[in-house]
């Protein structure tokens, strides 16, 4: 059953930061089973706090999508996220 890892960033302090968590976030999908769906396009809010930006990325199942979030290469990525972003990033089973 497939899986989504969806992140919301809520606000930004350091774009450098994020740049560099960009470069290596997305090389960190290979050699995983990983569909983006969703890639910081427009945004409209229609309950609860604005979200800056969003990300949904597909996997063939929970399992897959904790073995990307845990791999080196994204824990390696993750860390100037934190420095660059404020996100709520969450995995939720599809149907």
């Amino acid at each position: 059953m497939s899986a989504y890892i969806v992140f919301i960033k809520e606000r930004e302090h350091d774009a450098a930061a994020m740049a560099e968590y960009a470069g290596k976030a997305g090389g960190s999908l290979g050699g995983h089973t990983a569909k983006p769906l969703a890639y910081y396009g427009a945004i409209e809010t229609l309950e609860g706090p604005e979200a800056a930006g969003c990300v949904i990325i597909e996997f063939p199942d929970m399992d897959a999508a904790r073995a990307w979030y845990g791999s080196d290469a994204y824990q390696d990525a993750r860390k100037h996220r934190f420095q660059g972003a404020d996100y709520r990033v969450f995995i939720t089973q599809g149907l």
